[in-house]
C-alpha cells in the first residue's frame, strides 16, 4: 500500500497578507534594539517643539526568529560600557543587567597556556578590561526589549524573515517564513502563509552570517572592492561554581588563553569570566580558517577544560548551560557598504567586531545609533532615498565605532599568513596606528583555506576527543541538551545541500566530510544508507538514493541545530546554505 501525500507547497501560489510599516528591523539583537531606542529618543525630542503637522509617529516594527528576545544571543561577554553610556546614560539606574565590575580588585590577565602549565604574560593596555563589565549577552537584550517596548516599539518574537522583498534593486521589505510543511514539502493541516512586511526602509541586523544579508550583500555588490569576511567559532558553557571554584573566581574577574590545546597554525583562545551568582562564563573560539578538515573545535574545548587551572574552578561545580555562535573578525576591510537603497546593515551584519579586544556590543549599539540618526533625518524630510540612507555610511566613517576598527585593521589578516608574521605585524600595528606590514593585508574566506587529503578515498585522523566523563567532559549531545535547542521534526530542512550528490563523491574523497567534524551540535553525521531515511538529502522518501563508496551517506539531524552558521561558513564547496527553521525554534539560551 503506498504512502499518502499532502497537498504540494508551491510558495509561488500564495496569497499573502501585507503589513506596512515605516521602520522594519530583522532580528532583536543590541544593534537593531538600540537603533528602536534612539530613534524614539530622537522622535520624542522632535515633538516636543514640532508643530502639530510636523510631529512624527513612526510605525516601528522589530521581528525575532526566537521564541522570545534573546533566545539566541550568545557572547562571552565583557562589554565596553561606551555604547550604552551614550544610548542611555542612566542605563545603570534603569537596571542594566551587569554580571560583575571588572574593577581595580578583579583579576584581568592573558594566560599562555602549555599542556599543564599556566604563564601570565603581557598584553598592551588596548586589550586590558578595567571599567568594563561582564554581561549576559541573553540578559543584555531583553532588557533593551524592554526599554524599547516602554517607548512604543513593536517587537514581535516568534517572526523568521525568510526572503528580501525587492523591486528591481530597491528593498522593499522581507517575507517572513511559512508554517506548516511538511520534511516533504506538501501542506500541513495548519498551514500558515508568511507575511509580506513593507517598509520605507529595512535594517538587517541579522547577528553573524545572516541568512537574509548573505544573499543580499552579492546581489547589491555591497561587497565589490572588500575583503571577504572571517570568522571565529566560540563554543561556551556556564556553569555554577562549587564552594572552591567560587573561592578561586570572584564575578568580575577576566581570563583569557592563548596557546594550548589549539594546534600550531590554529587562531583563537579562550575566556574565563566570572559572573554573579558564583557562576562563571567559559569558551574557546576557534578560528574558521583552520586547513585539517578533521578539526573539531568542540573537541578541542572540551579538552581545554581539562588543563589544571581551569579544572581547578569547575571540579566541584555543575554545568548549566551550553551553546555555540560565530564571529565576524575580518575587521574593517571585511565590512560591507552599509546602505544601499531601501535597506541598511548594523552589528555583526555589518561587521562591527574588534577582534583584538574580543568586543563588539559596544560597536553593535554605536552602529544601531547612527543608523537611528540617519532614519530620523530621513523621517522628517520624507525622503527614503539611496542617497539619503548613505548618510549613515558617512556617519560611520567620521565615528569612534570606525576610528576603533581602523586602529586594528590589518589584525586578524595577518594571522592568516602564519603566527609569526601575524605577530610581527601586531607589534608594528601598535607603532603606524594599525598600519602594521601593509597598507591592507587581504583576508580569504574560510572555505578556501582547507588541505586536501593526501589520498583518494582516505580520511585523516580525527583530532583526538577525550574520553568524555560527563562531569567536566561531555559529547555533543549532552551539551546540546543544555542549549535547550527544539525544532518541530517535520518540517522542510532549514540546513539545505545545494548539491547533495558531492557529499558522498568528492566530499568524502577530497575532505573526508568535515562537516561531522566543525559542527559544534552533531547535526550532520555520516552514517549507512539504512539510518539516514528521512533525514538525507541523497534519499528519496523510500529511502533510496545514492551513498558513498563506504555505503554511508549524509544524515541530517536539523533538530540539534543551535544556529551558529559554522555549516553556512566552513563548508568546502558552499552547497549548505543555512536558512530560517519555522519561526520561534532553535536555541534557548539563558544566561549565555
Amino acid at each position: 500500500m503506498s504512502e499518502s501525500h499532502g497537498e504540494p507547497y508551491n510558495p509561488a501560489e500564495i496569497t499573502r497578507e501585507e503589513m506596512p510599516c515605516d521602520v522594519l528591523l530583522v532580528g532583536a539583537g543590541p544593534a537593531n534594539l538600540a537603533l528602536a531606542i534612539r530613534l524614539k529618543q530622537l522622535v520624542a525630542s522632535h515633538n516636543e517643539s514640532a508643530a502639530d503637522d510636523k510631529k512624527l509617529d513612526p510605525q516601528i516594527y522589530v521581528i525575532e526568529k526566537g521564541a522570545e528576545v534573546g533566545n539566541h544571543q550568545l557572547s562571552g561577554a565583557v562589554m565596553d560600557p561606551r555604547g550604552i553610556e551614550e544610548l542611555m546614560p542612566d542605563w545603570r539606574e534603569k537596571g542594566f543587567p551587569v554580571e560583575g565590575d571588572v574593577g581595580p580588585g578583579s583579576a584581568d590577565k592573558m594566560l599562555k597556556l602549555g599542556e599543564t602549565s599556566h604563564k601570565a604574560i603581557w598584553v598592551p593596555p588596548i586589550m586590558h578590561n578595567r571599567g568594563k563589565v561582564v554581561v549576559s549577552l541573553n540578559k543584555v537584550v531583553k532588557w533593551l526589549a524592554q526599554q524599547a517596548e516602554s517607548l512604543g516599539v513593536n517587537v514581535f518574537a516568534g517572526f523568521a524573515g525568510a526572503e528580501v522583498l525587492y523591486d528591481g534593486k530597491r528593498v522593499l521589505g522581507v517575507r517572513t517564513r511559512d508554517m506548516g510543511v511538511n520534511k516533504w514539502s506538501e501542506k500541513k493541516g495548519e498551514f500558515m502563509p508568511g507575511v509580506d512586511l513593507k517598509a520605507r526602509v529595512t535594517v538587517l541586523g541579522e547577528g553573524t552570517r545572516g541568512s537574509l544579508a548573505k544573499h543580499l550583500i552579492p546581489k547589491l555588490e555591497l561587497d565589490k572592492g572588500r575583503n571577504e569576511q572571517v570568522y571565529q567559532l566560540g563554543v561556551k558553557e556556564v556553569w555554577k561554581l562549587g564552594p572552591k571554584g567560587q573561592e578561586k573566581l570572584k564575578p568580575g574577574d577576566v581570563y583569557h588563553t592563548m596557546k594550548w590545546p589549539l594546534p600550531k597554525g590554529v587562531f583563537g583562545g579562550g575566556w574565563i569570566y566570572g559572573m554573579a551568582d558564583g557562576m562563571v562564563s567559559i569558551g574557546l573560539v576557534t578560528g574558521l580558517d583552520y586547513k585539517d578538515p578533521a578539526l573539531d573545535p568542540h573537541a578541542l574545548f572540551q579538552k581545554w577544560k581539562t588543563h589544571p587551572f581551569l579544572k581547578a574552578i569547575l571540579e566541584d561545580g555543575e554545568l548549566l548551560h551550553y551553546g555555540a555562535k560565530t564571529i565576524p573578525d575580518g575587521g574593517y576591510f571585511s565590512q560591507p557598504r552599509l546602505s544601499a537603497d531601501g535597506v541598511l546593515l548594523v552589528g555583526d551584519t555589518a561587521g562591527m567586531l574588534n577582534a583584538m579586544r574580543l568586543k563588539g556590543i559596544h560597536l553593535a549599539i554605536k552602529s544601531g545609533m547612527l543608523a537611528a540618526e540617519t532614519i530620523f533625518e530621513c523621517l522628517k524630510d520624507g525622503d527614503f532615498s539611496a542617497q539619503r540612507l548613505q548618510r549613515y555610511q558617512n556617519a560611520y566613517e567620521t565615528s569612534w565605532a570606525k576610528e576603533e576598527l581602523f586602529k586594528v585593521r590589518n589584525f586578524r589578516q595577518g594571522f592568516q599568513r602564519g603566527e609569526f608574521f601575524g605577530m610581527v605585524n601586531v607589534a608594528l600595528g601598535f607603532i603606524t596606528g594599525g598600519r602594521g606590514l601593509a597598507g591592507r593585508l587581504s583576508a580569504h574566506a574560510d572555505y578556501r583555506e582547507y588541505h586536501r587529503l593526501p589520498g583518494e578515498g582516505g580520511t585523516t585522523k580525527p583530532v583526538d576527543k577525550s574520553n568524555f566523563d560527563d562531569k567536566l567532559t561531555f559529547d555533543k549531545l549532552k551539551d546540546v541538551y543544555f542549549s535547550g535547542s527544539k525544532h518541530e521534526e517535520d518540517q522542510l530542512c532549514h540546513l539545505q545541500v545545494t548539491q547533495p550528490d558531492i557529499c558522498v563523491t568528492r566530499c568524502t574523497r577530497e575532505y573526508g566530510n568535515p562537516c561531522q567534524h566543525f559542527c559544534p551540535a552533531n547535526v550532520y553525521e555520516m552514517v549507512p544508507k539504512a539510518e539516514g531515511k528521512g533525514a538525507s538529502p541523497q534519499l528519496n522518501r523510500e529511502g533510496e538514493g545514492k551513498e558513498n563508496a563506504q555505503g554511508l551517506v549524509l544524515k541530517i539531524n536539523a533538530s540539534n541545530c543551535v544556529h551558529c552558521k559554522t555549516c553556512d561558513i566552513k563548508d568546502p564547496y558552499q552547497i549548505i546554505n543555512w536558512v530560517v527553521p519555522e519561526g520561534g525554534q532553535g536555541p534557548v539560551y539563558t544566561n549565555l
